[in-house]
């Protein structure tokens, strides 16, 4: 199976693709290339999104554990985990838990 090896086969052209680009001799070219490609990426990106987040939603109403997901979608469990919960990008924009900031705790033991 295509898959067994290395990725599926849609992924490998889009990977073949971008290689082909890195390639390009005329810089013009290369840079109105990137553009059309991050163009279309960013596009995309929230139905491709939108799409996996469904399916990961249906493994887990179907309780599938998280590590059989995260290895079919070849990823972390905390990735799948976060694709649950909704969030992408770098975790800057993530609600904050857990500990307080430095801040919050000198405001509370100076009111005392």
């Amino acid at each position: 199976m295509a898959e067994e090896q290395g990725g599926t086969e849609e992924a490998r052209r889009v990977a073949d693709a971008l290689r082909a680009i890195e390639q390009m001799d005329d810089p013009a070219r290369q840079a109105r290339a990137i553009t059309e490609v991050l163009k279309v990426q960013q596009e995309n990106a929230p139905t491709l999104k939108a799409t996996r987040k469904a399916w990961v939603d249906s493994q887990r109403a179907a309780k599938v554990p998280y590590r059989v997901i995260a290895d079919t979608l070849g990823c972390s469990i905390s990735t799948v985990q976060d694709i649950e919960r909704g969030y992408s990008g770098s975790g800057k924009n993530r609600p904050r838990t857990g500990r307080r900031t430095k801040s919050a705790r000198s405001d509370e033991s100076s009111s005392e």
